[in-house]
């Protein structure tokens, strides 16, 4: 067999994990949309876990390689990492009041905060493994010339991530909606000047692939994140102020839009913490 015909038998096989990945999401799904009136906060993590394994089993069978194949240990890392990340944007949500959880009243402090952690794990692995799904339908791009970015352009957007996120907090009923950019405003320009990988060079080389990938990743968790939740109790519900119409589920179909910018933040955060780490994690989603 020649090293070809290798490369595309390894592209057609279907991982194990795929099959567990589908497994979990046939009984889960059903689990948290059929037992309606019941409390079915234990199937909302294997029910995305199941999500994470499929589309990750998606990706391997389409170009051979993946995010759980290529490193299981970084794989591991990024349900870890995802807990506290979320965390950070619920301290925010207290301020902002555009969500709650209906039926965390059946819960202690404790319980909620253990069963939500477990939760929030699957947030960056879905994304980013959904955004590596998508990248296997893009061509590489070709290369520009690369362009040396002003300093002063990355100070603008460091300066007005600030501005956007002291909106948030002083003005949330006017400018709730920033906090879903403000983060990669401020975090992508540190990244940039500690020489990390940055979506500001991305976009400076009018390299998009990457953008293109994130972009339509997280909207596609986006809908299976509120499609699923619809159905299920305890469930989230939304209070957007000027925009609370034209619901798809219970997300109204303006705040789909958020979705695009927050995938930006958790590239840069992530970005950001793999360097304070001294560690490269390139591993997680391969765009080149």
């Amino acid at each position: 067999m020649n090293r070809a015909n290798a490369i595309t038998e390894k592209k057609s096989k279907w991982p194990a994990h795929g099959t567990v990945g589908i497994i979990l999401i046939a009984v889960f799904w059903y689990l948290n949309w059929g037992l309606q009136g019941l409390r079915t906060d234990w199937g909302f993590f294997p029910l995305w876990l199941g999500y994470c394994l499929t589309i990750d089993a998606l990706t391997f069978r389409r170009k051979g390689d993946s995010l759980l194949k290529r490193n299981g240990l970084n794989y591991f890392f990024l349900f870890l990492f995802s807990i506290p990340v979320w965390w950070f944007f619920e301290l925010y949500n207290m301020r902002m009041q555009n969500w709650i959880y209906d039926g965390r009243q059946y819960f202690t402090d404790l319980q909620f905060f253990i069963l939500a952690s477990i939760s929030f794990a699957v947030v960056i692995p879905a994304v980013f493994g959904t955004a590596e799904f998508v990248r296997t339908f893009y061509k590489k791009e070709k290369q520009e010339p690369k362009q040396k970015i002003r300093n002063s352009t990355v100070k603008v957007v460091f300066v007005s991530g600030l501005v956007f996120l002291s909106a948030v907090l002083i003005f949330p009923k006017y400018f709730y909606y920033l906090i879903w950019i403000s983060l990669f405003f401020i975090f992508d320009p540190i990244n940039y000047w500690l020489g990390n990988k940055n979506l500001l060079t991305f976009f400076s080389n009018k390299n998009y692939v990457l953008i293109k990938a994130l972009s339509i990743g997280s909207l596609i968790c986006g809908f299976f994140w509120e499609m699923w939740n619809y159905f299920s109790y305890p469930k989230w519900i939304y209070h957007l102020p000027f925009v609370n119409f034209l619901h798809v589920f219970e997300m109204p179909l303006l705040g789909y839009i958020g979705y695009i910018p927050f995938s930006f933040e958790l590239f840069a955060i992530y970005q950001m913490m793999a360097g304070i780490f001294k560690k490269r994690f390139d591993g997680y989603l391969q765009i080149d």
